[in-house]
């Protein structure tokens, strides 16, 4: 055999280990990466001290990743604290304030009944109420974004669900002589909910239509099954709005220009949408100005 010949059988030799090497690194790699990252979704992943001489440079950037992220993650858990803190913080401190001020505006009323400072203290009253739901709504606000609350996602009845909703409205209704109508159709409805949470988006969406709804007026509440979801309708006939508002309406603090007059902080309808959409489900309206509005809240039907 040539010289040339044996050459050329050492090259090629001297190739394949070469590939089988490369792959056997690469195969290693790969391994350690998934290793990583599996360690990473369990919370198990310890980050190392890397020696560069070691391992690649695709490793070393994935450790120093996932090192970051799981900083990342112990900063935004540690401010989690901070704010749930402060929002135990700040809804203990004004509970009693509030509350004197709610009481002693009633004993002032009874006091100057007839006289011409009545007016005066009801006004006091009333943005003392507007207050006391404001704070109350930006701490349930802040707790659902920030995860200190969950909800708690079950089979619920919801002709009880809105049966328990209308009584909650059914005064403010009678006040401006709405007639509040509950059609619960023929058969149990269920859906897969958090029984407190949900009836308060939907409280929220009711005392909507039956503020914005003129006195004299009708607010219709329905529920219909579908195959996944299960349908709440909130139906009334006041003022609605342009179709190009309705996106707006679910921001914090927005108030449109025909609500100006109507009392509110405009966080209503945030709130209940953070809670159907942390609940899997989601709010559609349909609105014509002068034809009343409808807000279908849908959930996730229990099968």
């Amino acid at each position: 055999m040539s010289v040339i010949h044996i050459l050329s059988i050492f090259i090629i030799a001297a190739l394949l280990a070469g590939v089988f090497y490369l792959r056997h690194r690469q195969k290693r790699l790969l391994q350690r990466l998934g290793k990583m990252l599996e360690d990473a979704g369990n919370g198990r992943f310890q980050p190392q001290l890397i020696d560069e001489s070691m391992i690649s440079s695709i490793e070393n950037s994935m450790k120093r990743f996932l090192a970051d992220s799981i900083l990342s993650e112990e900063n935004l858990q540690e401010q989690k604290g901070r704010i749930q803190t402060l929002i135990s913080d700040i809804s203990h401190q004004t509970v009693t304030p509030l509350s004197n001020i709610m009481i002693y505006s009633q004993l002032l009323e009874e006091e100057l009944a007839g006289t011409a400072q009545e007016e005066k203290v009801q006004a006091i009253g009333r943005q003392a109420e507007k207050l006391d739901f404001l704070l109350k709504s930006l701490v349930k606000t802040s707790r659902l974004e920030t995860g200190i609350i969950k909800t708690q996602s079950k089979e619920n009845d919801l002709w009880e669900l809105m049966e328990s909703v209308c009584e909650q409205g059914r005064q403010k209704a009678v006040d401006k002589d709405i007639d509040l109508v509950f059609e619960r159709g023929e058969k149990s409805l269920t859906a897969l909910c958090d029984f407190k949470w949900t009836r308060e988006a939907c409280f929220n969406i009711l005392d909507n239509a039956i503020k914005y709804t003129a006195r004299g007026g009708r607010v219709e509440i329905s529920l219909t099954a579908y195959q996944l979801f299960a349908r709440i309708d909130i139906k009334d006939d006041g003022f609605g709005m342009e179709e190009e508002e309705i996106p707006k309406i679910f921001g914090r603090f927005y108030r449109s220009r025909q609500a100006a007059e109507q009392e509110g902080v405009g966080l209503g309808l945030y709130l209940a949408r953070e809670i159907i959409e942390s609940e899997g489900g989601y709010i559609k309206v349909t609105s014509k100005p002068g034809q009343g509005s409808c807000f279908s809240v849908f959930l996730p039907e229990y099968k």
